[in-house]
C-alpha cells in the first residue's frame, strides 16, 4: 500500500455517481429483463475508463472503479455466490424511527433507496468468479490508460452481506458470518492478486448497531461486532495486511444519527481487524468531534488513517483550510505517513441514488485535493 511518504495522498470511500446508461443497465438486470449482455458490459467498461480519468483529474491518488458495475456495494453478491433469492423485510434505522414523519418523506420522495434485498435461503458458496473478473479487467484497463498512484475494488465484507440479507437457512448467526466469508474469500484473493488493493466494506460495525443490533445491550453488540470481524479476518487470512483496507461508517444518509454508536466504542472494535488502513467517518456533524477519540486511544503502529475530511450527504463544498486542519489533527496523532485524506462514504452507494449532485461530487473532489496540498504544504515545511 502506498502511503504518504513525501505528501498527504487523496482517496475516497469507492462508490461515485453512475451514469444513466449504466443504472438503466444494472435495474434491468436486477428485475430478469432480457437485455444486450454484450452491449450492457461495453457501457460498464467505458463508464469505468471515464470515471478513473475524472478521479486522477480531480486530484485522487488512490482511485476506484465507481462501484460501476454494482446495484449497491452490498447486494451484488447474489450473482456472484449460491443461497440468495426473493426479497426480505426492511428494517429502518433507530435513528429514523425515533422521527416517522421525516422517515415517511425520506420513502415518498426517494430519499431511501428501493431495490431487491435478498434472504439467505440455501448454501452459500462461490457461484461465479465471472463478474468479479470483469470487473479486474476493466479496472486493469483504464488505471493503465491514467495511471494513478494506486487503485483499489471495493468488495463486502462478511457482515455488511449479513446487515442487509439476512439469514433463513443456517439459523446461527456465526455459521452463516463464516459461511459467507468461506465464499467471498475466493473475491478478496482474486482482487490483490491482480494487483489492486482490496477494501473490504464494513458498515456493519457502526450502522448496524441501531439496524441488526437495534435494542441489544452494549455488551451483547460489542460481543456480536466481535464476531463479524472475527469472521472477516479468517476470510482474508491468506491476504497481507499492507494490501487491504477496511471502511466503517454509520450509514451514509442524511438522517439525524442520534442512535450511532461513539466511535469509543467501534473503534477497539474496528482496530482488531487485519486490514492495514482504517477508513472512517470524521466530517459529518455527528462524528466530526471524534477526533480526539484517536487522539486518546493507543493506535497499533502499523495502522493507517484514512479519515473522513469531506461530507458525502451534504451540498456544501467544504472549504481547502477546513479540509487541511482536519488532516492536520490526525497527523498529529499518529504522524503524516500515516494519514491519507478520505471520504465519509461513498458518493452513490446504490445506483441511481445519488444522495448529492454529481457534479458537485466531483467538485467536493477537487477541493479534498486542494487540501491536502495545503496540509502537505505546512506539514512537511514544519519538518
Amino acid at each position: 500500500m502506498r502511503t504518504s511518504i513525501d505528501r498527504i495522498l487523496t482517496t475516497h470511500v469507492g462508490s461515485l455517481p453512475r451514469s444513466e446508461a449504466v443504472t438503466r443497465g444494472v435495474f434491468a438486470i436486477e428485475r430478469g429483463e432480457s437485455i444486450d449482455v454484450d452491449e450492457h458490459n461495453a457501457v460498464v467498461a467505458a463508464a469505468v475508463e471515464a470515471i478513473v480519468a475524472r478521479q486522477v483529474s480531480a486530484g485522487v491518488d488512490v482511485v476506484s472503479d465507481g462501484e460501476m458495475s454494482k446495484l449497491s456495494y452490498a447486494t451484488y453478491i447474489r450473482y456472484r455466490v449460491t443461497g440468495f433469492e426473493g426479497d426480505s423485510p426492511r428494517r429502518a434505522p433507530a435513528d429514523l424511527e425515533d422521527f416517522p414523519s421525516f422517515l415517511e418523506r425520506q420513502a415518498a420522495t426517494g430519499g431511501t433507496p428501493t431495490y431487491t434485498r435478498p434472504q439467505c435461503v440455501g448454501p452459500v458458496e462461490v457461484m461465479d468468479m465471472g463478474p468479479c473478473q470483469t470487473d479486474i479487467a476493466n479496472f486493469r484497463a483504464a488505471t493503465e490508460g491514467h495511471t494513478p498512484v494506486e487503485g483499489f475494488i471495493n468488495a463486502a465484507s462478511p457482515g455488511v452481506i449479513a446487515l442487509f440479507q439476512p439469514d433463513a437457512y443456517y439459523g446461527d448467526h456465526e455459521a452463516y458470518l463464516y459461511a459467507l466469508a468461506d465464499a467471498m474469500r475466493a473475491e478478496y484473493e482474486a482482487i490483490v492478486n491482480a494487483g489492486f488493493l482490496l477494501q473490504l466494506d464494513s458498515p456493519d460495525l457502526g450502522l448496524g448497531r441501531h439496524m441488526m443490533f437495534k435494542g441489544r445491550p452494549d455488551d451483547e453488540y460489542e460481543r456480536l461486532a466481535t464476531v463479524h470481524v472475527e469472521a472477516l479476518n479468517h476470510a482474508v487470512r491468506n491476504i497481507d495486511p499492507s494490501r487491504m483496507r477496511l471502511h466503517i461508517c454509520w450509514g451514509n444518509y442524511e438522517g439525524p444519527h442520534t442512535h450511532d454508536a461513539p466511535m469509543s466504542q467501534v473503534l477497539p472494535i474496528a482496530l482488531k481487524a487485519k486490514p492495514q488502513a482504517l477508513l472512517f467517518e470524521s466530517a459529518n456533524p455527528r462524528h466530526a468531534h471524534e477526533w480526539r477519540t484517536f487522539a486518546e486511544a493507543t493506535i497499533p503502529e502499523d495502522k493507517v488513517l484514512v479519515p473522513g475530511v469531506v461530507d458525502t450527504t451534504t451540498h456544501f463544498v467544504e472549504h481547502p483550510e477546513l479540509i487541511a486542519q482536519r488532516i492536520e489533527r490526525f497527523a498529529e496523532i499518529v504522524g503524516r505517513e500515516r494519514v491519507m485524506a478520505g471520504t465519509d462514504c461513498g458518493f452513490s452507494s446504490f445506483a441511481g441514488f445519488e444522495g448529492i449532485d454529481p457534479e458537485i461530487a466531483f467538485a467536493k473532489l477537487e477541493v479534498l485535493a486542494q487540501g491536502a496540498e495545503l496540509a502537505s504544504e505546512k506539514l512537511w515545511r514544519a519538518a
